[in-house]
C-alpha cells in the first residue's frame, strides 16, 4: 500500500505529461524551487526551446497558482495570475506578475510583491500553434524573513587564510538588502571591508552570497562570528546567523617551569613542568629538549634525579597537531670545580737535569668561581698557590703531582702530571744472582743495574780482563757456571744522554762435590793402574823369560815348535760317565806349552824322522792369514783306526798341548819329569796311507780338530 500509492500518482504525472504536451519538443529550464518571504519579490529566471522544425511563435501564456488538472474537462484549473496571448503587451509596472521574456525562449517571470498565499507552486501554460506545455516552478514563501546560512571551510587553521560564505537562497533586482558580517571582540568592524557580496539569477540558481575571507588568529578561537540580512531601504536588520569560529592552532604561550624552590646543586632531584594558555585540539604530549636529546611524555612533568654539573639549558614543548617549544630555561647547577689539571708551562719541551720547570694549576669551570689552589707531590701536601717553580730541577723532583682546587660546593683534585727529569745513566752497578759465591753447574746471573731516564739503549759487559764479552742485554746469564767463570765483571749503560761504566764486580765459582770425587777417584785409580801395570811387568817380564828358555828347548828337538800363552779360567767339570773320552780344558794356566810340528805329507812327500818314540796325536788346522789359535775339539783315537789317509794334503800347520788331567783322564799327559811341570811335550806324525805305528805303551792318540 505503501508503494502503491506514490505509483499511481507517478502514473498519473507522466499520462498528463503525455496528453496535454509534447515532450519530445518543449524543453524548459527554471529554478526547481524559488524562496521568498511575505512582502518581497520573487524572480523567476526561465527559458524554453521548442524542436519542431518550424519557428513558431509563442501565442499564449498563462501562469497559475497552485493548479490541478481536471480529467473531466481536460483541462487546468487554479488562480490564475497571469494571462497574456498575442499581440503581447508590454510589462506593466502595476501589475504583481510580470512576463518579462519573449515568444522565442525567454519566459522570465517577476512577481512583486509575493504574498504568503502564493506559496506553493506556480504552473508555467505556454501555447504555440501546433503545440502547449504546462511547466510546474516551486514556490516557497515564508511569513518572515529567510534564515542565513553560514558556510565554513572544513578547517581553520590560525594564519592560514579562510573564506567564510553567508548564503541566503533569495535575489530579487529591485529589493535592495545587504550581508554584513561581525565577530565578538572587534568592535571597529574590520571584517567589514574584506567582505564581497555576490548575486546569482540563472536558471540553476537563485542567491545572494557575501564571502568573507580573512586570516584567523588563535585569539579569536572561541568567538562567535555573525552575518546580518539588512533592509536598506528600511534601515532595520531582517535575519542573522551566527557561529563559533573553531580555530585550530598551537599550544599558546608554553612555559618551562623550576618547580625546585631552593638552589640547585650537582646532584640534587629537579622538578620541571611543562605549562601553556591555549590550545586546540588539546595537548596530547609534550616533549622535552634534555642534553640533547628529546624525550616524549604524555604529561607536562619532568623529573631529573642526581643532576648533572654540565646539564644544558632545558626546554620543553607542547603538542597537538603542532608543537609549540617554550623559552630555554637555565638550571643553574653549582658545584665544585671541573677539569682541573696540571700545565707544564716552563720548559715547552723536555725536561733535563738542572732545567728550570714551572707548573701551573687550571681548571675549565666552577660555580661559584671563587677558588683556592693547593698542591701534592707522591700524596703529601706542598704548598697553596696556582704555580708550583723548580729553579733547578734535579732527578729527586721527578714525581706525581696533584693539585685541588676547592670552592664553596666543594674541592677536585687533579690526575697525577708525572714530572719526567732526562738524565744520564747513574748509580751504576752489577748485582749477582743467586749471589756472588756459586758452585759449578749450577746458574748465575749478572745484571746491570742503573738509574736513567731515558732508559738505558744499551749495555756492555766486560770480564776482569777488560775483554768485551760482546754481550748487549742488561742480563748477562752463565747457565752452567764453569770454574773459568770465575773473575770480575762489570757493565756499560749508554743512553741518549751518556755512557757510563760500572765498577767490577767479583764471581767466585767453587768445585762441586761430584767434581772432587772425581778428580780423587782419578787420583786413586791412576796409582792402582800404576801399581797394577808394575805388577804385571814383572810377571810378564818373568813369563817372558821362561818362554825364551823353552823355545831353546824346542828348537834344539826339532826346529818347528813355537809357544802359545792363553788366559786362566776356570775348569769346566769332569764327566762321570764311564765312556767318556776325555775332559774338555780349554783353558791353559800361565805356562808356556811346546809342541813339535811336523806337516803332514802326500805322495810325493817324504816323511820327516825324529822325534819320540810315544805320541799323542792332535791335529789342529790354523789359516796361515790368522794369528789366533781356536780351540780343539777331540775325538777318540780308536777311530782312527779305520779312517783313511787324510784329504788334507795342504801344508797345514797341528799342534798340541799336552797336559795330564789330574782327574785321570786322557785330554793331556802330565810330564814325566817334576821339576818342569809347566811344559808338555808332542810330536805330530804324518798319518798317511799304509800301516799304522804300532801304539806304543803309556802313550794314547787323541785327534784334536778345530
Amino acid at each position: 500500500m505503501h508503494l502503491l500509492g506514490p505509483s499511481l500518482l507517478l502514473l498519473a504525472n507522466i499520462l498528463e505529461y503525455l496528453a496535454f504536451s509534447d515532450s519530445s519538443k518543449w524543453r524548459v529550464e527554471h529554478p526547481h524551487t524559488l524562496y521568498s518571504w511575505e512582502g518581497a519579490c520573487v524572480w523567476i529566471p526561465c527559458t524554453y526551446t521548442v524542436y519542431s522544425g518550424r519557428k513558431d511563435e509563442l501565442e499564449e501564456l498563462i501562469v497559475y497558482r497552485n493548479y490541478k488538472y481536471d480529467e473531466a474537462t481536460k483541462s487546468f484549473e487554479g488562480l490564475i495570475l497571469y494571462n497574456d496571448t498575442k499581440p503581447w503587451k508590454g510589462p506593466d509596472p502595476l501589475e504583481r506578475v510580470q512576463f518579462l521574456g519573449d515568444q522565442r525562449s525567454n519566459c522570465t517571470i517577476h512577481i512583486n510583491p509575493v504574498l504568503e498565499e502564493d506559496d506553493g507552486w506556480l504552473g508555467l501554460r505556454m501555447i504555440k500553434k501546433n503545440s502547449k506545455w504546462m511547466e510546474r516552478i516551486d514556490l516557497n514563501v515564508s511569513k518572515t524573513p529567510l534564515p542565513l546560512q553560514i558556510q565554513l571551510p572544513p578547517e581553520i587553521q590560525e594564519f592560514r587564510e579562510a573564506t567564510l560564505t553567508c548564503l541566503l537562497n533569495f535575489s530579487c533586482p529591485g529589493y535592495n538588502i545587504q550581508l554584513q558580517w561581525s565577530l565578538e571582540g572587534d568592535p571597529g568592524g574590520s571584517l567589514k571591508e574584506r567582505a564581497i557580496t555576490l548575486t546569482s539569477l540563472t536558471t540553476k540558481t537563485i542567491s545572494t552570497q557575501s564571502k568573507l575571507t580573512f586570516q584567523p588568529r588563535w585569539t579569536q578561537h572561541g568567538k562567535n562570528l555573525t552575518c546580518q540580512l539588512w533592509d536598506r531601504k528600511a534601515e532595520q536588520m531582517l535575519s542573522k546567523a551566527t557561529v563559533l569560529l573553531d580555530v585550530k592552532h598551537a599550544p599558546k604561550e608554553v612555559t618551562t617551569v623550576i618547580e625546585n624552590p631552593m638552589r640547585i646543586q650537582e646532584g640534587d632531584t629537579v622538578t620541571l613542568s611543562c605549562n601553556y594558555s591555549s590550545s586546540n585540539p588539546g595537548v596530547t604530549q609534550y616533549v622535552w629538549n634534555f642534553q640533547g636529546s628529546q624525550m616524549k611524555q604524555p604529561h607536562e612533568v619532568l623529573i631529573i634525579q642526581k643532576v648533572a654539573w654540565n646539564t644544558r639549558p632545558i626546554t620543553c614543548a607542547a603538542c597537538n597537531q603542532w608543537c609549540s617549544w617554550a623559552p630555554i630555561v637555565n638550571l643553574d647547577v653549582q658545584y665544585a670545580p671541573k677539569d682541573v689539571r696540571v700545565q707544564q708551562i716552563i720548559p715547552s719541551s723536555e725536561i733535563r737535569s738542572g732545567n728550570r720547570v714551572r707548573l701551573e694549576c687550571n681548571f675549565s669551570s666552577s660555580r661559584p668561581r671563587d677558588v683556592r689552589f693547593f698542591w701534592k707531590k707522591n700524596g703529601i701536601f706542598l704548598k697553596e698557590g696556582k704555580e708550583l717553580s723548580f729553579d733547578s730541577v734535579s732527578p729527586e723532583d721527578a714525581g706525581n703531582y696533584n693539585c685541588f682546587v676547592n670552592n664553596s660546593i666543594g674541592q677536585t683534585m687533579s690526575e697525577a702530571r708525572t714530572l719526567q727529569v732526562l738524565y744520564a745513566p747513574r748509580m751504576l752497578h752489577v748485582a749477582i744472582s743467586p749471589k756472588d759465591q756459586v758452585m759449578e753447574g749450577k746458574k748465575a746471573i749478572l745484571t746491570c743495574e742503573s738509574d736513567a731516564n731515558p732508559p738505558v739503549l744499551q749495555y756492555t759487559w766486560f770480564d776482569w780482563k777488560n775483554q768485551n764479552l760482546h754481550h748487549y742485554d742488561q742480563m748477562l746469564r752463565l747457565d752452567p757456571v764453569k770454574i773459568q767463570h770465575s773473575g770480575a765483571y762489570r757493565c756499560e749503560a749508554t743512553n741518549q744522554l751518556g755512557r757510563v761504566q760500572s765498577p767490577p764486580s767479583t764471581l767466585t765459582v767453587y768445585y762441586s762435590p761430584e767434581t772432587i770425587g772425581r778428580r780423587v777417584a782419578v787420583g786413586v785409580g791412576f796409582c792402582l793402574a800404576t801399581l797394577l801395570l808394575a805388577f804385571w811387568g814383572v810377571k810378564l817380564q818373568r813369563s817372558w823369560k821362561r818362554i825364551r828358555s823353552q823355545q831353546g828347548l824346542q828348537e834344539s828337538s826339532s826346529g818347528q815348535s813355537f809357544f802359545v800363552r792363553k788366559q786362566k779360567v776356570r775348569r769346566a767339570p769332569l764327566s762321570e760317565e764311564p765312556n767318556s773320552l776325555g775332559c774338555y780344558n780349554p783353558v791353559m794356566e800361565d805356562a808356556v806349552s811346546y809342541a813339535a810340528l811336523r806337516f803332514p805329507v802326500g805322495d810325493n812327500d817324504t816323511p820327516r824322522t825324529g822325534g819320540s818314540g810315544s805320541l799323542k796325536q792332535e791335529e789342529f788346522t790354523q789359516k796361515s792369514s790368522s794369528a789366533a789359535i781356536h780351540p780343539p775339539s777331540f775325538r777318540d783315537a780308536r777311530t782312527l783306526e779305520t779312517e783313511g789317509p787324510s784329504p788334507n794334503t795342504d801344508d797345514t800347520v797341528t799342534y798340541s798341548v799336552l797336559k795330564k788331567c789330574r782327574v785321570g783322564d786322557y785330554e793331556n799327559v802330565l810330564p814325566n819329569s817334576p821339576e818342569d811341570e809347566g811344559i808338555h811335550y808332542s810330536e805330530l806324525v804324518h798319518l798317511g796311507v799304509g800301516e799304522r805305528p804300532q801304539a806304543q805303551e803309556a802313550v794314547e792318540y787323541v785327534t784334536l780338530k778345530h
